[in-house]
């Protein structure tokens, strides 16, 4: 009897525009409903913004960065992480802020 194991990632696709000034859009897929939660992060590992953090229901949707940081602050030019986490599943996808 062969084992199934769900995956362990959030499908989250390719950010558009990328490198991206002022704003950039990042879709995902969520298989399920739940607390879904996705963060910016700058080279070093540091959250510097929280993009949304709330119940989200199954299918598709997208989030926006318009970066700046969670002060209000522009962020400088440069490479950032953004890391999804929706249940027990998780992905990141790197960024690039260009001015």
């Amino acid at each position: 009897m062969a084992m199934t194991t769900l995956p362990d990632r959030v499908p989250l696709g390719q950010n558009y525009p990328n490198p991206f000034n002022p704003e950039t859009v990042i879709p995902f897929d969520l298989p399920s409903a739940g607390l879904t939660r996705s963060s910016v992060y700058n080279l070093v590992g540091q959250e510097i913004a929280v993009l949304m953090d709330d119940h989200r229901v199954a299918g598709r949707h997208t989030v926006r960065w318009n970066g700046r940081n969670d002060l209000g602050r522009t962020a400088s030019s440069g490479i950032y992480f953004v890391r999804m986490v929706a249940g027990t599943k998780r992905a990141i996808r790197k960024v690039v802020l260009m001015k």
